[in-house]
């Protein structure tokens, strides 16, 4: 562990206790170069969200990833940070709901893009463009289409059987 004031790795551990929730430990540790003294906290990998990738490998789920994905779908649209963080919320506190600690990454496109389709069309059609890797205008075409009669369907008036 490296010192956070001289960035030495000559650091030992004065004490250790189990945090008071009993999931990680706290450690306090001193640095043999400078004699500062710090706090870490351990926690097991596996009870953090992971993320497993399409091409098999797997990373510790990141929030700012996720946020930076959802703004670039939204940029330039009337959605506000507060709603981009509401689901940014949403969408972790649904994995995190889980029972498994890993997650693909079709599954967290999904969890945005059904919760984008609600909220703002193009943002949604932004983000599955990319999502869903289009490489063919028509695939394009299709999901717009596939939106555009799914709002036509939402606004057809009911009509009465008489």
């Amino acid at each position: 562990m490296d010192c956070p004031d001289c960035g030495t790795d000559r650091t030992r551990v004065v004490d250790t206790e189990p945090s008071a929730d009993g999931a990680s430990v706290r450690r306090r540790r001193e640095c043999r170069q400078c004699t500062f003294r710090f706090t870490t906290y351990e926690r097991p990998e596996w009870d953090s969200l992971q993320v497993k990738k399409r091409d098999g490998t797997i990373e510790p789920f990141d929030r700012a990833k996720l946020r930076a994905g959802i703004e670039r779908a939204v940029e330039k649209r009337d959605v506000s940070e507060t709603r981009v963080t509401s689901l940014v919320d949403d969408i972790e506190s649904t994995l995190q709901g889980r029972e498994t600690r890993i997650v693909s990454s079709s599954l967290v496109g999904e969890h945005v893009s059904d919760r984008l389709r609600d909220i703002d069309k193009v943002a949604y059609i932004r983000f599955v463009s990319v999502y869903k890797a289009f490489s063919e205008p028509e695939e394009f075409l299709r999901e717009l289409d596939a939106v555009l009669d799914a709002e036509v369907d939402d606004f057809e008036p009911a009509t009465r059987d008489d």
